[in-house]
């Protein structure tokens, strides 16, 4: 008996030592994607380990460990951003956060790491020196450096009016020049891997300058970085999106929601957790994916006002759509534009006007294709599509009149509209 539970004791502690974090023999990366992905995602899939790990990982994997790598972000306070901010965090990895302002703007991003695995470092786009201290020793760079619009301030002119707008950071500064920048510095600062997140609008036949420019930007890193990884998502949706979320707030505050043409141009919008999750399996193995195209879309495409139907049916609101003309809506772009978050610029018509959809075509398509220059999709990385339906209610619920709770029996609230609703 005392032979046998030794025996039992031995076996566990041996047990024990092979489940730790300690660095191991590294297998190649063939064998390593056949394994689980070791990332933690904002989805509530459960996390499996991996059994290779790099040569300077320690701990258990997520929370209090350390992933062994260094990863410079910019564009990390924005939507997509702190999404993959927030799975860097939680994977265990030191990150470096670029910012270009104060680091107390960027505060509610410290509690995604642990103490010590995030470092916020000012930084200007037009000071190449600064944005070396952001990048530094990273061993991997994800720029999502964007801008729906052209930012614009007031400033003193010599003659009558004696003000005018300027343009701060122009659509060609901040997705070609910008992007060059940080593919430029991260081949000079022999950077091991760029992650260069683009759009599925990138085209050079836009009538949108945004997605014209995109599309330079993403040349652009491809030829100072070959080996860019390049992610390409359709419009992305979530709870800070500006698709959703714009058509609930449109029916707040104008009198008529506006739909460019009826609204009848097609869009096949992901979710912003799963283009987080795709981003994060390539950090897992960034070699893998070296000079290699991913297109990140949703399930199913629908039409402007198809998506402004399904809104107002969670939202219960009851505005009026209309049917706008192009060249009315740009005109009233034009002036719409000045305000300090503008919800419609000319540059937002000519982007409704277009399809934005994956630029192959749907998965069967993407899935047909052959050879070493196959764009990849979210599913080749294994990241399941989310439908729009399963997570539109858990942030739209907000714009309904009572809330959520409107709906539930004994609830006191607005009755008048509880009626409406349940009729």
């Amino acid at each position: 008996q005392r032979y046998q539970r030794t025996k039992i004791i031995s076996k566990s502690i041996g047990t024990m030592l092979c489940s730790s974090r300690l660095p191991t023999r590294a297998v190649s990366s063939n064998i390593a994607r056949r394994l689980a992905h070791r990332s933690l995602s904002t989805t509530q899939t459960p996390v499996s380990k991996s059994l290779y790990r790099r040569e300077n990982e320690v701990g258990a994997g997520g929370r209090c460990s350390n992933a062994g790598v260094k990863v410079a972000v910019f564009g990390g306070g924005g939507f997509l951003g702190r999404y993959v901010c927030c799975n860097l965090g939680t994977h265990g990895t030191l990150t470096y956060i670029g910012n270009r302002g104060d680091d107390l703007e960027l505060r509610f991003m410290k509690p995604m790491f642990d103490l010590g695995r995030s470092r916020f470092v000012f930084y200007s786009p037009r000071d190449r020196e600064s944005m070396k201290e952001v990048i530094a020793d990273a061993d991997v760079v994800i720029n999502m450096i964007g801008k729906y619009y052209e930012t614009k301030a007031l400033s003193n002119k010599s003659g009558f009016p004696y003000l005018e707008y300027k343009t701060n950071f122009s659509f060609e500064e901040c997705n070609i020049d910008v992007c060059r920048t940080v593919a430029e510095l991260c081949t000079e600062m022999q950077v091991d891997n760029l992650i260069h997140v683009s759009s599925a609008a990138a085209s050079p036949d836009s009538g949108s300058e945004w997605a014209r420019t995109k599309y330079l930007g993403e040349q652009a890193v491809k030829e100072a970085f070959p080996w860019a990884t390049i992610i390409r998502p359709t419009q992305l949706f979530g709870p800070e999106d500006k698709l959703l979320n714009w058509l609930a707030n449109a029916a707040r505050m104008y009198p008529v929601v506006p739909l460019v043409d009826g609204g009848n141009a097609l869009t096949q919008p992901v979710y912003m957790a799963d283009v987080a999750d795709t981003i994060m399996r390539v950090v897992d193995d960034p070699e893998e994916y070296e000079g290699k195209t991913i297109d990140c879309f949703g399930p199913a495409d629908y039409t402007y006002k198809e998506l402004s139907e399904f809104v107002y049916d969670i939202t219960s609101q009851n505005p009026t759509v209309a049917d706008v003309p192009k060249s009315f809506m740009m005109a009233s772009a034009k002036v719409m534009q000045y305000q300090p978050a503008p919800m419609i610029t000319p540059d937002l018509v000519e982007l409704w006007s277009e399809d934005y959809l994956p630029p192959i075509g749907t998965q069967e398509d993407y899935d047909a294709q052959t050879g070493k220059g196959k764009i990849l999709t979210m599913k080749d990385l294994g990241v399941k599509q989310t439908p729009i339906e399963k997570i539109a209610f858990n942030y739209l619920h907000r714009f309904r009149q009572g809330g959520h709770f409107i709906l539930e029996g004994g609830y006191h609230g607005n009755i008048v509209e509880k009626n409406k609703y349940l009729s």
